[in-house]
């Protein structure tokens, strides 16, 4: 039924989990996508091979540290020049450090902050020129649980996400009628980030707590995402998803 053939989709930290999730179910629904990895290339590489070539358009892979300003203006410079226009900006690159208040390390809550929340804004104001050449310009920003309800010991991390669906809200008034903004708040999900979270039964006894009784996968999350990037979703702006199989009822 979603059907995106003619789309033209960047998704930042495409290189895994979550995002390299999205870049497949994109490819599937005919979009053409734009991988952006930081350092990770074999596994940007890994992801492309993997894109169905159903678009008319080719699949590319751009590398850039979106903490670095410069970078993301060579990023949009890349999708600029190969398709003229964009259709959808997937925001998903993150990270999640450990950084209890006590202890609190400002060169932590700096790397935090630069990808988790100025690199989503940089990148959404960098998008503009290039989605407002498309019939439907949308941004979906990736949040988080953490963003709606906080994160013990992980506060920047959590006040990082709220921004964003603060964010989100704010730019799908500013940005009306020609782009769209919604966002996806994923609960735990298994990724490489969880990876420590999950050790040693952790991830048993956090299933345990959610009331599905499991642990999202990255399709779980990615679904969602193209449902809000898709026409099934042209009258839904300002919206925060929910995917966390009913362990924050925030909706």
């Amino acid at each position: 039924m979603i059907d995106l053939a003619g789309l033209r989709v960047l998704v930042t930290g495409g290189s895994r989990g979550i995002g390299a999730a999205c870049c497949r179910f994109f490819a599937e629904s005919g979009a053409a996508v734009c991988v952006h990895f930081r350092a990770r290339e074999s596994s940007a590489v890994s992801v492309l091979q993997g894109l169905q070539s159903s678009s008319s358009e080719p699949h590319f892979k751009v590398a850039a540290n979106l903490a670095e300003p410069g970078e993301v203006e060579s990023l949009f410079e890349s999708v600029e020049t190969a398709w003229g226009r964009l259709d959808c900006l997937v925001n998903n690159a993150g990270i999640w450090v450990e950084n209890p208040l006590k202890e609190l390390s400002a060169k932590r809550l700096e790397e935090t902050w630069a990808i988790n929340e100025r690199a989503v804004f940089l990148c959404a104001s960098r998008s503009i020129p290039l989605l407002e050449q498309s019939n439907d310009g949308n941004i979906v920003n990736i949040s988080s649980t953490a963003g709606q309800r906080g994160e013990a010991r992980y506060s920047p991390y959590a006040a990082s996400k709220g921004a964003v669906i603060s964010a989100t809200k704010s730019w799908s008034t500013e940005l009306a009628p020609r782009i769209r903004v919604n966002a996806v708040a994923p609960g735990w999900v298994d990724t490489e980030l969880c990876d420590t979270a999950f050790a040693e039964g952790g991830r048993e006894a956090i299933a345990e707590t959610i009331p599905l009784q499991r642990v999202a996968s990255p399709e779980d999350i990615a679904g969602p995402v193209v449902f809000l990037a898709s026409p099934l979703a042209r009258h839904i702006t300002g919206e925060v998803l929910n995917v966390n199989g009913g362990s924050v009822l925030a909706g």
